[in-house]
């Protein structure tokens, strides 16, 4: 490759690095009144190189580690063992003796594949980014680089459309873009500065630079759906096509275009049809039915779930529609569950935790917060004009519980004594919320229900102690 065509391989990617490090470091929290962005120095984050060892990542690893230093930057390469190849092994090592000639920090971690529902290519794909992402926060790393060029892009755009994908996955690949689904890190950015350069270039750039890389066996098993696309249909699309990715690729601006202007929509649609409950059924069916998909799929979104298929969002929206009002509507996603209480639409996310306890018990030593992972959040105490005496709180032996059922509670000396359930129903607290919500007991009297209040036959004072209960997460809405 003549100097000019490696000064412009250098030059794109510098100027791509550049636009990626200011808009990481412009989304950073601003250490000062200035809103320019330091690139160099403490200023700039920490960056990784996602290396497989391959021609791509191989590439990417040395022109990342010329631009780091000259601008000062902290770079490190980070290698995911899938332990799928014989080989793997010794293409670790050959990533870790690259890295240390470089003089770049090196970390591998070794994964599991679950070659579940979604076969081997998807589990690997799963386990690598899991593994990255864990790696990122180890190391405080906020901003990922990956080899993804042109070719790649074409790639996804082709598959994307053989699998009926709609204005989203017809976009392909981002530049750069937050994905916490997959890297478990919502403040972890992932960017592909060579997305516009063809893979033609990159091969005569390792060429005429002497770098070595590892060839995965894998790559040329035409099973796997990339590479039966890479092997058998591009380089039949070249033939009839020439130059058929630039077009792909173009194509898929346009779609991201359209999707922008979507989500757009989509964030003022949401913002219309939503209140402190949740989503407004009601004003969800006034809208059409493609302007009420794209409303469900933003709303999913925003909660970091999974897009599903058009049939099942489809399915989705009659439900929550077409219901009747006291129809208890539960509707089951991977990533947590749709719900439907008078009138809304509401999300509760899935979690990992394990079943909720029955029972905790504890003394009060003047504790203001007390947390309860075990019944998922924390128990608030502050002090108050009026509230419970708080010698006598301590002289209590405390205890939180879960809902037996047939509790009640009066909250003030002119109300009624009525039961937990006429209360959240007063109170409009969905059912399933409800046997989340712990009870606080000083023996065997309940002093306080979470959500509901405080029991007003409890010894009080002017300089009293109120209760309130804090849940790990809370969004719904």
């Amino acid at each position: 490759m003549a100097a000019k065509d490696q000064n412009t391989l250098t030059d794109i990617f510098e100027r791509a690095l550049g636009d990626i490090l200011a808009r990481v470091c412009l989304d950073a929290p601003p250490a000062s009144a200035s809103t320019e962005p330091d690139l160099s120095g403490a200023g700039a984050p920490k960056v990784a190189i996602a290396y497989s060892g391959g021609l791509d990542s191989s590439v990417l690893l040395h022109l990342a580690a010329d631009a780091s230093r000259r601008l000062g930057i902290t770079l490190r390469a980070l290698h995911v063992h899938h332990g799928l190849s014989a080989n793997a092994n010794q293409w670790s090592e050959h990533c870790r003796r690259e890295c240390s000639a470089l003089g770049i920090d090196f970390d591998m971690r070794r994964v599991a594949v679950d070659g579940g529902a979604g076969g081997v290519e998807e589990g690997a794909r799963e386990a690598r980014y899991a593994a990255l992402g864990a790696m990122c926060r180890q190391h405080g790393v906020r901003l990922l680089l990956t080899a993804h060029h042109q070719d790649d892009q074409a790639e996804t755009v082709l598959l994307q459309l053989l699998r009926g994908s709609g204005v989203a996955g017809l976009s392909g690949m981002d530049r750069m873009n937050q994905a916490p689904g997959l890297l478990g890190d919502s403040h972890l950015w992932m960017a592909r500065p060579l997305l516009h350069v063809d893979r033609a270039t990159l091969e005569s750039w390792a060429g005429e630079h002497g770098l070595a890389w590892v060839e995965d066996e894998s790559n040329t098993d035409a099973s796997y759906a990339r590479n039966a696309l890479r092997h058998h249909v591009a380089p039949a699309l070249r033939q009839h096509f020439p130059g058929f990715e630039k077009r792909l690729v173009r194509a898929a601006e346009h779609a991201q275009a359209a999707h922008t202007l979507m989500q757009e929509v989509a964030a003022a649609d949401l913002q219309a049809c939503s209140d402190a409950i949740g989503l407004d059924l009601m004003k969800l069916s006034a809208l059409g039915e493609a302007r009420a998909n794209n409303l469900l799929r933003h709303w999913m979104g925003r909660h970091g779930m999974r897009m599903p298929s058009t049939a099942w969002l489809d399915q989705m929206r009659l439900q929550l529609l077409q219901a009747k009002e006291d129809a208890r509507v539960c509707i089951t996603h991977r990533d947590g569950l749709i719900r439907r209480f008078r009138g809304h639409a509401q999300i509760e996310p899935r979690t990992a935790s394990a079943e909720q306890a029955t029972r905790l018990d504890f003394r009060w030593n003047g504790e203001a917060a007390l947390p309860c992972p075990a019944f998922g959040g924390k128990l608030m105490l502050a002090e108050a004009a009026q509230g419970i005496d708080p010698a006598w709180l301590r002289g209590q032996s405390l205890s939180l519980r879960s809902r037996s059922g047939g509790e009640r509670l009066k909250l003030a000396p002119n109300r009624p004594n009525r039961s937990l359930k006429q209360h959240f129903q007063a109170l409009g607290i969905p059912y399933w919320q409800r046997d989340k919500l712990p009870l606080l007991y000083a023996g065997e009297r309940l002093i306080y229900a979470a959500g509901i209040g405080m029991d007003a036959h409890c010894p009080r004072s002017d300089a009293g102690i109120v209760f309130d209960w804090l849940p790990d997460s809370e969004s719904f809405t």
